[in-house]
């Protein structure tokens, strides 16, 4: 199941939305700013259909 939540870039400030599958448990990736194009490390921790935790960070 997927879940949108709204983050902001570590870089840039700016707000947008991230989707998560929450079928896996534990995640931690790299992606881009919607915005400025900087990559961030992304950290989730889900249970089924939840967030438990989010955490962007700059490289």
């Amino acid at each position: 199941m997927e879940v949108s939540e709204t983050i902001q870039c570590p870089y840039c400030s700016q707000s947008f939305e991230l989707v998560v599958d929450t079928s896996v448990p534990a995640q931690r990736y790299t992606t881009d700013c919607e915005v400025c194009c900087r990559p961030f490390e992304v950290q989730v921790e889900c249970e089924p259909g939840e967030i438990l935790s989010l955490a962007v960070q700059g490289e």
